[in-house]
């Protein structure tokens, strides 16, 4: 349901935002499924986990084109785990961001699901009660990350240790990848980055 809503969000921008004039006007509020008020085209949409609503002008009297580009871009990637005692499914969203800046950005959001007990799966309930993971996750993640970046690379042990910077995940029958955003682990400059954590390391740990 969130990929819906993203979804709508991105066609919304590219309305909104894009640098292309056209030669003829187009019903996007028919395609967006809203209603033209005459003023404004209103877009709702509502499900029992979600409330969207959208409301763009219909005309401005000096309705221009950008001057700079605007791109909003978003791809799915799935994942899953088959590996008793229960399966998983995790659905990783990678959002492009290109506002006119000197720099475009791109992050993730993943949400997992635990296909057994048929809820979502968080940072928390990944592991057992009473288990440190991050000693021994840490670690490989600055070991892959160097590996990647072809150079050594030091994380500060306060950003290293802290759950906040693990939130994005998916399991997989291999491990556990956790997705990185620019400015967790590593600098903005860096980008975003991803390191599986094998299974081996960390089974005994996982709930």
């Amino acid at each position: 349901m969130r990929i819906k809503i993203f979804m709508l969000v991105t066609a919304v921008v590219l309305l909104c935002c894009s640098g292309v004039a056209t030669a003829a006007p187009k019903t996007y509020c028919e395609e967006l499924k809203g209603t033209d008020t005459g003023q404004a085209c209103q877009i709702q949409m509502s499900d029992p986990a979600y409330n969207i609503n959208i409301s763009l002008p219909s005309y401005y009297p000096d309705q221009k084109s950008r001057e700079a580009p605007y791109e909003l871009n978003i791809t799915s990637a799935t994942y899953q785990s088959a590996i008793p005692p229960r399966g998983t499914q995790a659905v990783v969203l990678k959002v492009y961001q290109n506002a006119g800046g000197t720099h475009p950005t791109t992050t993730y959001k993943a949400f997992d699901w635990d296909q057994a007990y048929r809820k979502p799966i968080t940072y928390d309930t990944l592991w057992q009660a009473d288990t440190d993971p991050l000693p021994v996750v840490f670690p490989i993640v600055q070991g892959e990350l160097s590996k990647q970046t072809g150079q050594q690379v030091s994380i500060a042990p306060n950003a290293g240790l802290d759950p906040v910077n693990y939130q994005n995940f998916a399991v997989t029958n291999d491990g556990v990848i956790f997705f990185f955003n620019p400015g967790e682990l590593l600098p903005e400059a860096a980008g975003p980055t991803q390191v599986l954590v094998p299974r081996s390391a960390i089974d005994s740990m996982l709930a």
